[in-house]
This record gives C-alpha cells, sequence and structure tokens, in this order.
C-alpha cells in the first residue's frame, strides 16, 4: 500500500454554541483540527495509509489533539511532542449574507516555535510515496518556509510526489509574501490545488476575477491559469481547482476542475445547501490523493474528490468523517443525474 505524509499545525477548534456570534457567547464547542491533519483523517477514514507530522505541547489539550487523530485511523508516530502551547482558532458560523468568521489565537504554538533542524526529513520521509502540505503552514513564519524547502528537496531527490494546497489565508500573510513563497516552492511541486480566490493570492497567475457568484461561469478562465501554472513550472503534472457560485452561506453550488498531463476533467455541479462551510478544500485535496493511490482514472478522480468535498458541507469541525463508499455513492448519484 502506497503512503501519504502530511504536514501542518493541529488546533483547538472553538465554536460558539447554537450559531451565535462570539461576541455574544459565554460557551464554545471544542474540537480539532487543522488543514493538514484534515487531509490525514480524511485518508486514513477511506482506508489509505496516512501519517502526519506536527508539534504538539506535551500536556492535555496536546493529547486530546493526539487522541482525535488516533481514534480516526491516523499514524501519529513521527508526531513531536513539546513546546508551549496549543494553537486555537475561534469559528463563527455564518448565515444568510453574513459571512462565516475566524479569529486565529496561534501565536507562539509549540508547532509556529518548532525549528527546521527539529524535523529530520530522510526519518520522516522514509518509505513515504506522496508529500502533502498547505499555504497555511508556510504562512507560519519564515522558520517554517525553510523546513518546507528542505522537505520538497528532499522529496525531489527521492521520488515522492509534492502535493500543495494553495490554502491562502488574508490574516496570516499578504499576496506578495505568498507568492514570493510560491515561487520558491513549486519547482518541486507535482500536483497543486488552487481554488478560486486563493489562485491569483498565492501563484500571482490570473484565472478568477474575485466574483464569488460567479466562479463557475469562469471555466475557461481557471482552464487558461491551470495551462500558465504547468508552463511556468514543468514539474507540475496536475492542477485542480474548485469552482463555486455563491448566492449566500448556505446556498452555493460546486464543481472541480482538473488539468492532469494536459487533459482537462470537469466533476458534475453540485447544488449545495450548506450545513457548515469549513475544510471542504481538505476534503477535495484527500480525495485527489485518493484518486492517485487507487489510479482512478482522471474523470474518475475529479468526480470523487468533488463529491467527497461536498459531503464535508454537510457535517460539523473540520474532519470530514465520511468513508470511501460514502463518496462513492454521492458520486454515483451525481453521475447518474448529470447523463
Amino acid at each position: 500500500m502506497m503512503k501519504v505524509l502530511t504536514f501542518g499545525e493541529m488546533m483547538l477548534r472553538l465554536k460558539p454554541s447554537e450559531s451565535k456570534r462570539i461576541l455574544q457567547s459565554d460557551s464554545f464547542e471544542a474540537n480539532y483540527g487543522g488543514s493538514e491533519a484534515n487531509v490525514a483523517v480524511s485518508l486514513a477514514l477511506q482506508g489509505d495509509d496516512a501519517s502526519y507530522v506536527s508539534k504538539l505541547p506535551a500536556n492535555l489539550l496536546g493529547d486530546a489533539a493526539l487522541g482525535t487523530l488516533n481514534r480516526y485511523g491516523v499514524n501519529t508516530g513521527k508526531i513531536l511532542r513539546g513546546g508551549p502551547r496549543l494553537g486555537i482558532y475561534f469559528f463563527e458560523k455564518g448565515a444568510s449574507i453574513r459571512g462565516t468568521n475566524v479569529v486565529y489565537d496561534r501565536a507562539g504554538s509549540s508547532f509556529a516555535e518548532a525549528k527546521s533542524d527539529e524535523f529530520n526529513w530522510s526519518e520522516l520521509l522514509k518509505d513515504v510515496d506522496y508529500f502533502h502540505f498547505s499555504g497555511i503552514t508556510a504562512a507560519l513564519s519564515k522558520e517554517m518556509q525553510e523546513t518546507l524547502l528542505s522537505a520538497v528537496k528532499y522529496c525531489q531527490e527521492n521520488n515522492i510526489t509534492v502535493v500543495f494546497d494553495t490554502n491562502y489565508r488574508g490574516k496570516m500573510w499578504t499576496p506578495e509574501e505568498a507568492q514570493a513563497f510560491s515561487k520558491k516552492v513549486m519547482p518541486y511541486v507535482n500536483v497543486v490545488l488552487a481554488n478560486d480566490e486563493d489562485f491569483e493570492a498565492s501563484l500571482n497567475i490570473k484565472a478568477f476575477d474575485g466574483d464569488m457568484k460567479h466562479g463557475i461561469d469562469q471555466v475557461e478562465s481557471f482552464k487558461a491559469g491551470m495551462r500558465e501554472v504547468t508552463k511556468q513550472y514543468p514539474n507540475c503534472h496536475t492542477v485542480a481547482s474548485i469552482l463555486r457560485n455563491i448566492q449566500s452561506v448556505e446556498d452555493s453550488q460546486w464543481t472541480a476542475l482538473v488539468l492532469r498531463d494536459g487533459i482537462f476533467a470537469q466533476s458534475p455541479v453540485y447544488k449545495m445547501h450548506v450545513y457548515e462551510g469549513v475544510a471542504s478544500g481538505d476534503a477535495f485535496g484527500a480525495g485527489l490523493i485518493h484518486g492517485f493511490l487507487h489510479d482512478y482514472d482522471l474523470q474518475t478522480q475529479v468526480n470523487y474528490a468533488m463529491a467527497a468535498s461536498v459531503l464535508k458541507l454537510t457535517i460539523a469541525g473540520d474532519l470530514n468523517l465520511v468513508n470511501e463508499s460514502e463518496i462513492k455513492s454521492v458520486m454515483q448519484g451525481a453521475d447518474a443525474m448529470s447523463r
């Protein structure tokens, strides 16, 4: 069985109860998650061999985060322990015309303070076939950017496929900073995910005009941007994007577009009533990697990844708690409706 390693920060997620705003809340629902942890959990639940590398504090919160990963079958044997604290983020669920909001409290966390020499990539990446990380991790610090560059260089030297989810977060860094990092790391990347507004901010390549109500209408613009990625970075054989038409927080249409080895494929369009709009991109990335691991043809791969993504929109919390058969059931239903 092929092996995947994801690398990033796991955090405590605090959400106001009963869909309240943070300002009016005196209690919060507690969960754990983080982009690369979400991908690892998704893959493990789909039956894949997924390991996760991070640094968690040696306290009860670190234990609880670790226990969450273990509960869902992620290999946690490579996780470092120590440092001052677990990062936190507050998730405020939006409604109608009021968007979802996130407040970070992650400065000085065990992972953010970790040094590059703490991660022995020759050991961590031993026998690994796919390495996944996101732009969120790179945004944490210059030190973390150097850590990632060391990892992807090792991957290239050892024929390990690198998957980079650009995942731009404007609360963590600027487009100029994200683009500067992308220029350094993209020569080593084989698969890149760039969803609508993340595309230009991270890669400085135009693919989307910013109109979230009409993202799906811009398929041809996305295709041109994807071709430009593979032109600028020849090692990148696959570019994937989620396209959306968003009418409100709850109501939207979703599709995905993948360019692989010069060929495009698009998933069916899903008309969604969203329960909680978080981590669907992570679910999509995990579905895409699952397709590589199991040699799916291009159309099946994009359909499977999109089905995984929209299923996440129906589930509370960061983690996409679905298995392969559930994803395939949704995928096959959408395929039948689109005929």
